[in-house]
This record gives structure tokens, C-alpha cells and sequence, in this order.
């Protein structure tokens, strides 16, 4: 287990990356513009099924829906790094192992999703226009399915509804402004205090369909490239892999601040 001191500069670096997401801001308005164009562009069999997320994520939020993951498949993860007299066979388990242990199996997951990403990408964007109705919910599967990875690796259960809340919410901070992201933060900066804060994190739950207008803002200059046939492959590649890319660096962030802090706590109660 980690020092005071080694927990404390963990939590230094944390949060040293939730400073530099202060200077997205500018360029994510700019961004934002050409949406209202995509709005007029895109055909209504594609709007309809980016307002399908909407139901998705309440399915999700409530009973998890098609999403769950299995979390013995994380748990064999760790036998490459642990040693063989240290198997993972549920989640107490995990509660004791090393930050670092944990921080390099979620970055060899997220190489892992990236690279899938990167191939659904492109074989959604072959289509155009065609394969991007397809492309929305696909991506939608695969970054709800990554956080929930996250969590297991860090050694929370996803089954738990209130952890999908807190899913919900990383899902929410890639997608959001500066101004968004702070809000964010605040909201989750107590988290670890169940007991006194779940109650605010269930009311809380009134905001996450900003989750899916801020979905629709990304997908607005982002997958308008994707609308071409053919050429869809590379801007869906890119994109894709981008959007998991950003997702996996924030779970990892905010479920490690998690463990840390709870670390931080425990040593200050011994």
C-alpha cells in the first residue's frame, strides 16, 4: 500500500490534469457552431436515433440494461499483474492492491478500446450517412462499457446504482464545456462519502440528459465528416478512437481521485 506522501502526489498530479481542462472552453464553443447546421443537414431517421440514447441511458441509470459487464473478466486481468498467490475473486480484493498496479491494467484497457474504436469507426463510416445511425448507439455501448471497466478496476461494482450514477456523470464530464466540468467536479468531490451524499447524488439525476445534449453537440461538427461515404472511415476512426481516448483519461482520473481520497481517509481514521 502507497504512503501518505506517495497518495498525496497522486492526488497532485489528479489534480494538475483537472487544471489544464480549463483551457477547453474556447475551443469547444467554436466547435458547437456548425451543429446548428448538422441540425438542418442531418436526415430524421439519424435524429431519432440520437433521442434513442435518451431512453438508453435512463434504462442504464436504472437496472443497467444491455450494458453490464461481467467482472470476472477484469478480475482475470489482474493475474498479469499480480502474482499467483494473490488471486482476484471479488471486489474486496481489489481494495488492497497498488495505485500503480491498478493505473497500468486500466491503460492497457483503454489502448484496448481505443483500438476497437478505431476499427468500429471506420467500419461505421464506410457507409456515410448510411452506417453512422449505426455508429451512434455502438458508441454510446462501448463508452458506457469502458467506465464501467474503470470502476471494476479501481474496485467499485457498477451493478451498484449509485456507481452508474457516478458513470453517468465521468460520461458527462468528457462531453462537457469548462463550465460543465467544474460543475462536475463539485457534484463528485465528496463522492466517497456515501453514507452522507447519495441522497444528493440521486437528485442530481434530474441533470444527466444533459449527458445526450452534449453527446449531440460533440456529434454535430464531429461525425459531419462522417456523412461522406468512404472518406467516413478515416474521420470515424479518428473521432471514435479521440472520444474513447478522452473517456478512458477521465474515468481513470476520477476513479483513482476516488481511491485516493478514500485511502487518504482510512490512514487519517488509523
Amino acid at each position: 500500500m502507497e504512503t501518505r506522501e506517495q497518495l498525496q502526489t497522486a492526488l497532485s498530479r489528479i489534480q494538475a490534469w483537472e487544471n489544464d481542462q480549463k483551457g477547453l472552453w474556447f475551443w469547444e464553443r467554436i466547435g458547437r457552431i456548425p451543429f446548428k447546421i448538422l441540425d438542418k443537414l442531418t436526415p430524421a431517421f439519424v435524429q431519432k436515433k440520437i433521442s434513442l440514447l435518451l431512453d438508453e441511458l435512463g434504462q442504464y441509470i436504472q437496472t443497467g440494461g444491455q450494458y453490464l459487464v461481467n467482472e470476472k473478466q477484469i478480475f482475470k486481468r489482474y493475474a498479469k499483474y499480480l502474482p499467483l498467490d494473490q488471486p482476484i475473486d471479488k471486489f474486496e480484493d481489489i481494495s488492497e492492491i497498488p495505485l500503480e498496479t491498478m493505473n497500468k491494467l486500466c491503460e492497457d484497457l483503454s489502448k484496448d478500446r481505443q483500438n476497437l474504436a478505431t476499427v468500429q469507426g471506420a467500419t461505421t463510416g464506410f457507409g456515410g450517412i448510411f452506417t453512422l445511425a449505426i455508429d451512434i448507439p455502438v458508441l454510446l455501448g462501448l463508452s458506457l462499457k469502458t467506465l464501467q471497466e474503470i470502476s471494476i478496476i479501481y474496485g467499485y461494482d457498477p451493478k451498484d446504482r449509485l456507481e452508474r450514477v457516478f458513470i453517468v456523470k465521468c460520461l458527462q464530464y468528457s462531453s462537457a464545456d469548462i463550465v460543465g466540468k467544474q460543475a462536475i467536479l463539485e457534484e463528485l468531490s465528496d463522492y466517497y462519502h456515501r453514507d452522507a451524499h447519495h441522497q444528493e447524488m440521486v437528485s442530481q439525476l434530474q441533470g444527466w440528459r444533459e449527458v445526450i445534449y452534449t453527446y449531440r453537440d460533440q456529434f454535430g461538427w464531429k461525425k459531419l465528416f462522417q456523412l461522406v461515404p468512404v472518406a467516413g472511415m478515416i474521420f470515424g476512426a479518428f473521432i471514435n478512437r479521440s472520444m474513447i481516448q478522452d473517456l478512458s483519461e477521465a474515468g481513470q482520473m476520477l476513479y483513482q481521485k476516488r481511491r485516493i481520497m478514500e485511502r487518504l481517509q482510512s490512514q487519517t481514521m488509523n
